[in-house]
């Protein structure tokens, strides 16, 4: 490649790392011509909060045990099969009955065809002639809604926090149906820890007026949950009372496509659902079946509304009230509409961690890296005399690219990513003492300085790659593996690498060719 292209690219690209790292320096963060973006700063630099989230699987399995009663029993009746009272027992059982012992053939046949996920035990008969039967899900299945639970709980926390406005927020799974959240800088962190412990697990139930919830033995089938009521005054609760209702579910949050929030005609905030396909078709039939008695709206574990249904609702359309504030309002339609956790999370550990202490980090690291930054150009200075300033201005250029590319692509720093840094430092001049140290022995066999600079840059080159290839694959493998301070560590320690590259084998072979070319007969002094 011709030395003023080089020269030309190495300018080029200087210029564009300049444009992006000027930002980060609090002088010229405010110029409007350059890019508004900024390094983020990691929980242990910029403070926040770290928690670490249980996930009870247990009754996502329960939930969707529940609603595979309801499509058995939608599609038997599609096939003209009756079946009664589909209810789950035990948190991992499904009954039903068969009232008519004719059907049992076509049910049969239907059964493996629709659900093959259910082990079905053979039927009992009783007294009326009528088949009882008990389904469980099978080993694979049990094993598969768990983790999809876990999988789906983790996106949908994602989904929240995003709306919520959290930049670079860490979010990863961990052992024992486990998530770890780390929130770093956020500005409202009491707001955003609600957000996270509102679980948002909805679901409609029939509610069972002719059951007093007071009584303390309850028929099978039924359970006893609070019925939230609100003080006119906004955010001002009043005492729960206590509602019967039908265990059976007969639609949840995962049968909800969006929720916004409203205002009605007396200008009090509630929460507008809508349905996807699937829910839709099951709310008209629901509400269909259930004229005059009243479904519950129940959002974790507590009765919000249980209007009366008063005809058949079509359309996929519901709505949540309940003297909502408007910021409670818009929280619950965002947790609703990022998708309702398949189970119920529970907060296992809580940690905030303050922004002083992470200042003291930034100082601390800050200070080690001058220092670092400082030995080294002297050194370098000292033992190789003018290639040492040139070694020393690549140094700058290198630290220059890693600002710029942190900044480029909104990767976060971190503690461990100052180390990174540091340790970028030690390494840059690695490259530059390989070439300078094959230029010397290349001048000592009596080569000229622009045969000798070419030689030593080309020779030592090989040597550079190979170990900086394997460095960056173990930054790669951290990065894949690790949690977030040590991908921080990953990040930085892989930007240093590429961009010391550069600087050492192409930035600086350029200005060598062209100090060799004019140094001509007067010798190059390394």
């Amino acid at each position: 490649m011709a030395l003023r292209w080089r020269l030309g690219i190495s300018l080029c690209v200087f210029v564009l790392c300049l444009v992006y790292a000027l930002p980060n320096v609090p002088v010229f963060s405010d110029l409007g011509f350059l890019p508004q973006g900024k390094i983020s700063l990691g929980l242990d630099l910029k403070g926040g909060i770290h928690l670490t989230l249980g996930v009870e699987t247990g009754k996502a399995v329960t939930n969707s045990l529940a609603i595979a009663g309801q499509d058995l029993r939608r599609l038997a009746q599609e096939e003209k099969i009756v079946v009664l009272r589909p209810r789950v027992v035990s948190g991992d059982t499904l009954e039903f009955t068969l009232p008519r012992a004719e059907d049992e053939a076509k049910f049969n046949e239907m059964l493996p065809k629709h659900f093959p996920q259910l082990a079905v035990s053979e039927p009992r008969r009783g007294d009326a002639g009528q088949l009882r039967y008990t389904a469980h899900f099978t080993d694979a299945e049990v094993q598969r809604l768990e983790s999809m639970a876990l999988d789906q709980a983790l996106r949908t926390i994602r989904n929240r926090i995003d709306q919520f406005g959290v930049a670079e927020p860490d979010i990863r799974k961990q052992a024992g149906n486990r998530i770890q959240v780390q929130l770093p800088g956020i500005s409202d962190p009491r707001r955003a820890v609600e957000l996270l412990k509102q679980t948002a697990h909805l679901e409609f139930h029939l509610v069972r007026d002719d059951v007093d919830p007071g009584k303390p033995a309850l028929p099978s089938g039924v359970i006893v949950l609070p019925l939230l009521e609100k003080s006119p005054v906004p955010g001002q609760e009043t005492a729960e009372k206590r509602i019967a209702l039908e265990k059976d579910v007969m639609l949840t949050g995962e049968d909800v496509a969006d929720a916004r929030p409203g205002f009605d005609h007396m200008n009090q905030a509630y929460v507008m659902l809508n349905f996807n396909s699937r829910g839709g078709r099951v709310f008209e039939q629901v509400t269909g079946e259930n004229v005059g008695k009243r479904m519950a709206i129940v959002l974790d574990g507590k009765v919000y509304s249980a209007p009366v249904i008063r005809e058949r609702i079509g359309g996929g359309r519901a709505s949540i009230s309940g003297n909502f504030t408007t910021a409670e309002a818009q929280d619950l339609a965002i947790v609703l509409r990022a998708g309702s956790l398949p189970a119920p999370v529970s907060v296992l550990e809580e940690r905030s961690v303050g922004p002083s202490l992470g200042q003291e980090s930034i100082d601390s690291g800050i200070t080690a890296a001058l220092a670092g930054a400082a030995a080294v150009a002297v050194f370098m200075a000292v033992y190789y005399g003018l290639s040492g300033l040139i070694a020393d201005t690549m140094l700058c250029f290198t630290l220059i690219m890693i600002t710029a590319g942190l900044t480029a692509f909104g990767a976060t720093l971190t503690l461990p990513g100052i180390a990174g840094i540091v340790l970028t430092i030690g390494m840059a001049v690695d490259a530059n003492v390989l070439i300078y140290e094959r230029i010397r022995e290349e001048l000592h066999n009596g080569m000229t300085p622009f045969a000798a600079v070419k030689a030593g840059f080309e020779r030592a080159a090989v040597s550079i790659m190979d170990s900086n290839l394997t460095t960056i694959i173990a930054a790669v493998i951290l990065y894949q593996f690790g949690t977030g301070p040590i991908r921080g560590f990953a990040v930085t320690l892989s930007l240093g690498i590429v961009a010391s590259m550069f600087t050492a084998v192409f930035v600086s072979r350029a200005i060598f060719e062209e100090w060799a070319r004019h140094c001509g007969a007067r010798g190059l002094s390394i």
